[in-house]
């Protein structure tokens, strides 16, 4: 049975209240909107900024505990663990990729070895299957690194060039897949639009030598986080919707990834949610349907499946989640880490797991975006926003 489609509605607004939509509204009406400042983005809420994020200001389930891996880090994305327990890191603003190193196993950080600098906006990593090289995601390109036993670089091969840059989403998410094929994601160039270049809103597929490259799905508007389910070797994505339909339009979304799948962005959203321009002819009874939706403007980047023993049992099966957190919500949303539970052939619903980057006065202490899992089964998360890595474990 096919899903309703659902018209979009204007946002609610009460009379006598100037809403920062209406505010919006008339400023598209005049083409203000589109004649602002390069890099000036109208937002609904400016949130206050906590210099000094702490960890013991988080909450997590009981019996779980959380500490400070790493700090003074620039930008942390995603993360890979090798065989000897060392984290790599992805570290965006430094345009670097970091191993850290935990050499007498205190649960701190001992060393910090620069892998390779220089880059534009590394964002992601992937091992290849044999553990001996890593793929290096920036934001034009997909490189592989050949490691040596002492973290030296034997070679380094550009696999995929000339991947779309700039505009709207510029990062790139890679993967090695259970098939041993690579997968980058590719988010859009804009909000809502018809994209010239196909690979945009997309993720790409090719061999591990970055040959025979074709999309294998489309319709995604910005997929940030891919992981494998290590139970059935499908891959799902975390996806972020378009923006300016309201606090509340459209869901935020995970898909599990099907050859030729089309998502159905610009067109329709989260399943059956025509868009009110580009889907005013269309339909959305051929897209592909989420199998997780939530709270609109969540901004979801990490989705990460647990293998390890150390958590209980319950959160082998579902996935974790990291809301980086809303930028143009009345009501800030997000900025935790949510848990997603499997039941039956079903997601949901969430769980927070870790909470407390958004205090109660609206102040912004952190950012998380990836995971990782340590050898003992803990689990880290990175920060962006405050420049930390964090361990957490039970008990």
């Amino acid at each position: 049975m096919q899903n309703p489609i659902k018209q979009f509605e204007p946002p609610n607004t009460h009379r006598g209240a100037v809403t920062p939509w209406l505010v919006l509204g008339a400023l598209l009406i005049a083409g203000v909107y589109y004649f602002l400042p390069a890099g000036v983005i109208w937002t609904a809420r400016t949130l206050a900024q906590d210099p000094e994020p702490n960890p013991l200001s988080l909450v997590l389930p009981e019996g779980f505990k959380i500490e400070t891996y790493a700090e003074d880090l620039a930008s942390p994305r995603f993360m890979e663990i090798d065989e000897k327990h060392r984290l790599y890191v992805a570290e965006s603003g430094g345009g670097r990729v970091l191993v850290l190193i935990d050499e007498d196993n205190d649960g701190k950080v001992d060393k910090q070895v620069t892998l390779i600098a220089g880059l534009e906006q590394p964002t992601s990593l992937a091992f290849t299957p044999d553990k001996r090289g890593l793929y290096v995601a920036e934001s034009h390109q997909i490189t592989l690194l050949e490691l040596g036993p002492n973290l030296e670089i034997l070679g380094r091969t550009l696999v995929v060039d000339d991947l779309p840059a700039g505009g709207r989403h510029r990062s790139k998410t890679v993967l090695v897949g259970a098939d041993n094929k690579l997968y980058v994601s590719i988010g859009s160039s804009c909000d809502v639009c018809e994209e010239e270049d196909d690979r945009r809103a997309a993720v790409m597929q090719y061999g591990l030598d970055g040959s025979n490259g074709f999309r294998f799905a489309k319709g995604l508007r910005n997929a940030v986080g891919m992981a494998v389910d290590p139970s059935s070797g499908s891959i799902y994505v975390s996806n972020h919707g378009r923006d300016l339909l309201g606090d509340d339009l459209p869901p935020e979304t995970v898909y599990r990834l099907e050859a030729g799948m089309d998502a159905g962005w610009p067109y329709c959203h989260a399943g059956n949610l025509l868009d009110p321009k580009f889907g005013k002819t269309g339909s959305c009874d051929k897209v592909a349907q989420p199998v997780f939706q939530f709270q609109a403007h969540s901004a979801p980047l990490g989705i990460f499946f647990y293998t390890g023993a150390q958590f209980p049992s319950r959160f082998r099966g579902g996935f974790f989640l990291a809301y980086h957190g809303s930028w143009n919500r009345t009501v800030p949303t997000g900025y935790k880490v949510v848990f997603v539970p499997k039941q039956g052939d079903k997601y949901g619903p969430e769980e927070d797991f870790v909470s407390g980057w958004l205090d109660a006065e609206q102040r912004v202490n952190g950012r998380p975006v990836g995971f990782a899992q340590g050898a003992d089964g803990s689990l880290f998360v990175s920060d962006d926003r405050a420049g930390m890595i964090y361990k957490v474990s039970y008990p």
